[in-house]
């Protein structure tokens, strides 16, 4: 019987846990903003790590995205040596930080679904009232 929860997936979700709290209470960059980590995936062998982020703030333009992602890449070194220390394993996988847009693309759909049947409603509204009429 296989395992259902791979040891990949249990480093990769400590990881996340690791580097969500590593990122708000040590990078004292100002340039940082709001900064969620949504998921690590980490390879088979233990020697790399991409780390899918997403910044949360008033608008997400390319340049704020480009510039966190720097940032985080610069800090990747202070990080990977803290995991390690945290984290106590062998070999720390080289971190690969990556944007994740899929909570942007969540909420831009969500929104065209709302719009899409309030004008349902609307339309539902004036054809119920001009056959009253």
């Amino acid at each position: 019987m296989p395992k259902e929860y791979s040891r990949t997936q249990r480093i990769g979700d400590q990881m996340q846990r690791e580097l969500s709290q590593l990122i708000t209470r040590e990078i004292k960059d100002p340039r940082l903003a709001l900064v969620t980590i949504t998921a690590v995936e980490v390879s088979r062998d233990l020697s790399h790590a991409k780390v899918f982020v997403t910044i949360m703030g008033p608008s997400e333009d390319a340049g704020l995205v480009a510039t966190n992602l720097q940032v985080l890449k610069d800090a990747a070194g202070f990080l990977r040596m803290h995991l390690g220390k945290s984290m106590q394993l062998r070999s720390v996988p080289q971190l690969h930080f990556h944007y994740d847009a899929s909570i942007r693309r969540g909420v831009e759909l969500s929104a065209l679904i709302e719009r899409a049947v309030a004008e349902d409603n609307q339309h539902q509204g004036d054809a119920e009232s001009e056959s009253k009429e």
